[in-house]
């Protein structure tokens, strides 16, 4: 097994260096012929050693949550950055490149998700103990790219700026207007519209936990007249509304689902209406999900590309009224989310367990790097059903967050 993986860590490591002990003791170090990061890994079992081989993208990540391997000399998030850096570059490693096509070939069953399936797999991440996510998140518990104006924000201020940037794009020029917010996690958004814009908010999810909390945070803010939390897919809508937004829902929907999606949007707005998607993108073309994250962490999930989902747009009727793309905000709020769940490992480690931990600073670490070296980004893209639903400018966008801005800075 060793003089094999020595032959395809030779080849596949074309940029920067990594130094492998190996089970048996031995040491060999791989380098590229382009200047790079550098790491080192211990494999503390042979099995270890056959996952990297085989299949890396699922058994490397495995391998750690077992403990068959460990960073040497330096992170996980160094040993990552250096794997998924190399990654990019898949034919390097045979293994890899066999198991990527199969997964493609496969993707569309991967992510077929009817309903019951897309209720088991939103349950298998988002009704994890509650007390998890409190480690990491902001105040709000907001569970998706924060909005970076300066990059010198907290992580509380950029999420707060990321909801008024995409209440911004909503044209929610008077009270009243009725939002739809699909896939409305613990309900921050709802809360904000409803209270900094005298919104009349319903906000739908499919997790019974993000559903608990909602409602109980809408009472305790004295909002349950204005705010209204429901456990339905949005298969099933039957209202139409004056707006609607979905922040890092589009992720958890499927491909084979995205017409149905966004004809579902357009079946929901009013003559005259505006929408708001917030997703995760990726900038070089269709694939496929990473196997260890759809099988440990968002099984059924898939972070589309631009034309993917602009094809199902164009087929559904819409109109996209404006686009935006956010490059490297993600990767700036997952490392605050890193560094804030290291600092209170333990705490996670004492209503779960030690292959929890390892498993959940892995995810954290490789999602900041899918993001940083690997396309990753955030897209916003607004739709109406009208091409004249939205001013001919993006100036309202930029006044009503100045507007807002002022607004708190007077309280």
């Amino acid at each position: 097994m060793k003089p094999l993986l020595n032959t395809v860590l030779h080849r596949f490591i074309s940029t920067g260096s990594l130094d492998v002990t190996f089970a048996d003791g031995s040491k060999a170090q791989f380098k590229g012929a382009q200047a790079g990061p550098h790491a080192g890994v211990r494999f503390l079992t042979q099995q270890a050693e056959r996952r990297l081989l085989l299949n890396p993208g699922l058994g490397f990540g495995e391998a750690y949550m077992e403990r068959g391997l460990e960073p040497q000399g330096c992170s996980l998030y160094d040993l990552l950055n250096v794997l998924m850096l190399n990654a990019m570059k898949p034919a390097g490693h045979v293994g890899e490149a066999i198991a990527a096509t199969t997964r493609y070939a496969r993707r569309s069953w991967i992510q077929f998700n009817p309903e019951s399936r897309s209720r088991k797999n939103v349950a298998h991440h988002y009704d994890l103990d509650t007390r998890l996510y409190d480690l990491f998140l902001d105040k709000d518990r907001q569970y998706s790219c924060a909005y970076f104006r300066t990059g010198k924000e907290t992580l509380d201020e950029a999420q707060e700026a990321k909801k008024h940037h995409i209440a911004s794009k909503l044209l929610l020029d008077r009270p009243g207007l009725s939002v739809l917010d699909i896939g409305c996690g613990w309900g921050g958004m709802a809360l904000t519209l409803a209270k900094d814009y005298g919104a009349i908010v319903t906000g739908i999810t499919l997790s019974t936990e993000q559903l608990r909390i909602a409602r109980a945070r809408a009472q305790e803010a004295g909002l349950s007249d204005r705010v209204r939390f429901e456990l339905l897919d949005y298969r099933h809508l039957r209202t139409q509304y004056d707006r609607i937004v979905s922040v890092g829902m589009f992720e958890h929907v499927g491909i084979g689902h995205y017409v149905t999606f966004f004809e579902k949007v357009r079946e929901s707005l009013v003559e005259g209406g505006v929408a708001l998607l917030h997703s995760i993108g990726r900038n070089d073309g269709p694939g496929t999900t990473n196997p260890w994250i759809d099988k440990y962490i968002f099984p059924g999930g898939y972070s589309p590309c631009l034309s993917e989902t602009f094809a199902a747009i164009e087929k559904a009727g819409l109109w996209v009224t404006d686009c935006e793309i956010l490059r490297l905000h993600y990767a700036k709020t997952i490392a605050i989310w890193r560094e804030r769940f290291a600092a209170r490992r333990d705490e996670a480690r004492a209503f779960y367990d030690e292959r929890f931990c390892r498993m959940f600073e892995f995810y954290l670490a490789a999602a900041e790097l899918s993001f940083e070296v690997q396309g990753h980004m955030n897209f916003q893209i607004q739709l109406s059903r009208e091409i004249d639903a939205v001013p001919f400018t993006r100036d309202y966008m930029f006044e009503a967050e100045s507007r807002q801005s002022l607004e708190k800075a007077a309280i």
